[in-house]
């Protein structure tokens, strides 16, 4: 049994199962009641439910596939010399009553490696994963507000927002219930306090250097912080 049917198994308040209305953008809605609308939609159909009001998602184009494609080589090489990480692309998260998303990426410790979020057993991700990064048209994106919010609010430690036509690359970092910005360093590269070893050449990255964001990541995994946090999750 696929996921959307087996949402379609729980109906919602006020919806039968011989009407279920379309999902439309601006849409106000529980979280349940956006998983039975959603499982009655295309496949290729994505959606959003982020505090309580339903995103359609737009087709994607180069300019953001791009950058998403980068950004998922990135955490990728890292993944790779991280074992006990783990990481999704587009992955459905519910995060609680009003907010179920699909992020572009998202990094995470698995639960029995001491992380905050577990996976469903249709799946999905419940719990906030410890890093989550956007790909966003602009600072006016909702990206950058009502997911903010949302993210910050349920404990996503590190939220990573790059901004394509404004060519910027926001890194918030939870601190005491806010999210602070982490800024780069003399070199312009800026480092998670996250995942010891995670460190991205923001300029590289916004000018599509792919070759030169990884090799700054490796000198990320070579790092002594880096080769404790992976015993540390192995548990030495």
């Amino acid at each position: 049994m696929t996921t959307r049917e087996l949402q379609r198994t729980r109906p919602a308040p006020g919806i039968t199962a011989e009407y279920v209305p379309p999902l439309h953008s601006g849409d106000r809605l529980t979280r349940r009641q956006f998983e039975y609308r959603y499982a009655a939609t295309p496949e290729k159909f994505k959606a959003e439910l982020v505090e309580g009001v339903v995103y359609v998602s737009s087709p994607i184009s180069m300019e953001h596939g791009r950058p998403h494609g980068f950004v998922m080589a990135w955490l990728g090489a890292y993944l790779a010399g991280t074992p006990g990480a783990d990481f999704g692309d587009n992955v459905t998260v519910r995060l609680d009553a009003e907010n179920e998303v699909q992020p572009d990426a998202l990094l995470r410790i698995e639960k029995e490696r001491g992380g905050q979020s577990t996976v469903s057993d249709e799946g999905y991700l419940e719990g906030a994963p410890e890093l989550i990064v956007e790909i966003a048209a602009t600072s006016a994106s909702y990206d950058l507000h009502d997911k903010l919010r949302a993210y910050r609010r349920n404990g996503v430690q590190e939220y990573i927002v790059l901004q394509v036509y404004d060519r910027k690359i926001d890194w918030f970092e939870l601190k005491e219930g806010d999210y602070l910005l982490l800024a780069p360093d003399a070199t312009g590269v800026i480092h998670s306090r996250a995942f010891p070893g995670l460190r991205l050449s923001v300029g590289r990255l916004l000018e599509g250097d792919l070759a030169a964001v990884l090799v700054e990541l490796q000198k990320g995994l070579a790092t002594p912080e880096h080769a404790a946090f992976v015993e540390k999750l192995a548990g030495k």
